[in-house]
């Protein structure tokens, strides 16, 4: 079932004589075919330079009259870009959770909507297209639309599209306060660029995404050209280049990634020698762990979560660092980064078990069906149990509240992202180092 219809008006001009009895025309059948089921309606149109947003919407009132069943459901969007207007109503989708779109739009309209569309949307949303009945003035339309339907954009007009929605996105605000950086004492910041984001300082809007998220994918509603925003502002703040940027490829495994030779389909864990790469690895109550040699000037990075902890990702990441790069053990500084703590975390009791035979102090509540797990106390025991010296290793046994950054991300809502807090739709931060130029 359709839960809400976009009316796309935006190539046509406003002074066109029979806009507002194609509105009307087109209104009053979607009341008729929604007498039961009344959708949310947007009427999207272009907002002239100079002119009011007003003055758009008081251009079309005479149609927008007499629609009582729509009209509490119904809003006119009127912005200068369709990236502007499309990612407007995308907010308004979005606030009342729907996903079941149809577009009613110029036929000429329709292949350049949906490159809008697969950069503005996820796998979230469904979409289908009706045809508006009206013949448009090519030359009121911004894109060239000499194709036809069916056919691939031209290239051009494709590179248009995105240059609109990436100048857009980087001329919103930021949400949520200033993007904040955490950074550990423990690793030189005259050899190693790093830190650890929190949430703030983005534009994600959707609340449990919101604001800084960096992951995108097909099951949460922010799309990649969002979260590509949210890294070049993070890139902009702490100084690294985010077209050398190499992100984890998440398989809660223990696979690490040598830069410079093949890249596995997936893996937990990464490492370089290259100055000016940086290595990232997400956490939204998994650990992002970082790995820095000053001496040999080597660095890596890790997601660690309960699986990764038991399968020894750290280490393996350790152990990379040593045979690619000849790192001595005692060198080799590792930081923990946020995570969910043994506050709030439980595993089932078959899991904790594995937990308890690292340490019975891993596992709080041992006898109960789901007790609590400190995945953050198992690393470190497999750490130094690899010859990673005490010290050298930051989480959150250090009692300087000041110097800890190994805050617990479900019991800090405000800070940070927590699946096991926010469910399926949760957002993401990342651990980050480079060895600087």
């Amino acid at each position: 079932m359709v839960e809400a219809i976009l009316i796309d008006l935006f190539s046509i001009a406003a002074n066109l004589h029979n806009i507002q009895g194609l509105l009307h025309n087109t209104l009053e059948a979607i009341e008729k075919c929604s007498s039961i089921h009344a959708p949310c309606v947007y009427v999207m149109c272009c907002q002239r330079q100079g002119s009011e947003r007003k003055g758009e919407q008081e251009f079309l009132l005479p149609a927008l009259r007499g629609f009582q069943s729509l009209k509490r459901r119904l809003e006119v969007v009127c912005a200068q870009t369709t990236a502007a207007a499309l990612y407007t109503i995308k907010q308004r989708l979005d606030e009342k959770d729907l996903s079941i779109i149809k577009i009613i739009l110029p036929t000429l309209r329709k292949d350049i909507m949906k490159v809008y569309i697969d950069h503005l949307f996820t796998a979230v949303y469904q979409f289908e297209f009706e045809d508006l009945q009206v013949v448009s003035d090519c030359e009121n339309l911004h894109i060239s639309e000499h194709q036809h339907e069916g056919q691939t954009l031209p290239s051009q007009d494709v590179a248009v599209i995105q240059s609109e929605i990436q100048m857009y996105l980087e001329s919103l605000p930021s949400l949520k306060g200033e993007l904040t950086i955490l950074r550990s004492s423990l690793i030189p910041d005259d050899i190693f660029l790093h830190g650890f984001t929190t949430r703030t300082g983005g534009i994600s809007y959707i609340p449990t995404l919101s604001s800084c998220n960096l992951f995108s994918s097909s099951k949460r509603r922010d799309p990649q050209v969002v979260v590509k925003e949210n890294l070049r502002r993070l890139a902009n703040a702490a100084g690294f280049n985010p077209e050398a940027f190499h992100r984890v490829k998440v398989d809660h495994a223990n696979a690490v990634c040598i830069m410079g030779k093949t890249e596995p389909d997936n893996y937990d864990g990464i490492v370089t020698n290259q100055k000016g790469v940086t290595l990232a690895a997400p956490g939204a109550d998994c650990i992002p762990v970082l790995f820095a040699d000053p001496v040999r000037r080597a660095c890596g990075a890790a997601h660690s979560g309960w699986k990764g902890t038991l399968l020894g990702v750290s280490m393996a990441t350790v152990n990379a660092m040593v045979s690619e790069y000849g790192c001595n053990l005692k060198d080799i500084l590792v930081v923990l980064g946020p995570s969910v703590g043994p506050c709030c975390y439980k595993l089932p009791h078959e899991l904790a078990k594995e937990f308890h035979r690292i340490d019975p102090k891993c596992v709080r509540l041992f006898d109960s069906a789901s007790p609590y797990i400190d995945i953050r106390r198992a690393t470190r025991i497999l750490l130094e149990g690899g010859g990673i010296l005490p010290e050298n290793i930051q989480d959150d046994s250090i009692t300087d509240q000041n110097e800890n950054i190994t805050f617990c991300t479900a019991c800090h809502p405000d800070k940070f992202y927590s699946h096991f807090r926010d469910g399926s739709n949760f957002g993401t931060q990342i651990g980050f180092i480079s060895i600087k130029d």
